[in-house]
């Protein structure tokens, strides 16, 4: 007897994940305690999702910015304890632009209770307010009417 074979030209409708439309914005990586231990947390985890050697990131973060950056300096910027080095904004931009951590650009924007979206969903959100604005203008122009109406 023959065994069937499944259908593997049909896309299985259950196993369909919604694209991710915001920026994960890294949180459970920063954890808790002062901007310092967060930020220093949050790089050290993009340093290891990336799977890169850190001197390559250095070489690369380097190159990007057009000035040097060590692998002691990212060695710093991802520790706790190096209180007194922090990493600049341009070198921030840099490491997300190496490592492709874009969750550090999410990271950034929760501290001001924002996300970060894919430019490709800005169109389609901007379509959204203006539909429920147009709706908000016909419920108002509706009432108006309906009370125009009844004052005459």
């Amino acid at each position: 007897m023959v065994k069937a074979r499944g259908d593997n030209q049909t896309m299985d409708l259950l196993q369909w994940k919604p694209p991710q439309v915001c920026i994960d914005r890294g949180a459970e990586a920063a954890g808790k305690g002062t901007l310092d231990n967060k930020i220093a947390r949050i790089i050290s985890a993009a340093l290891r999702a990336s799977k890169r050697d850190r001197s390559d990131v250095a070489y690369d973060m380097t190159e990007f910015l057009g000035r040097r950056v060590s692998m002691e300096m990212l060695e710093k910027w991802a520790s706790q304890a190096a209180t007194g080095h922090r990493i600049p904004l341009d070198a921030f931009i840099a490491l997300i632009d190496v490592t492709g951590s874009h969750q550090l650009v999410g990271f950034v924007a929760d501290q001001f209770d924002l996300a970060v979206i894919p430019q490709q969903y800005a169109d389609v959100i901007e379509l959204h307010l203006i539909e429920e604005h147009e709706r908000e203008v016909a419920d108002r122009k509706a009432a108006l009417q309906a009370k125009w109406r009844r004052c005459r």
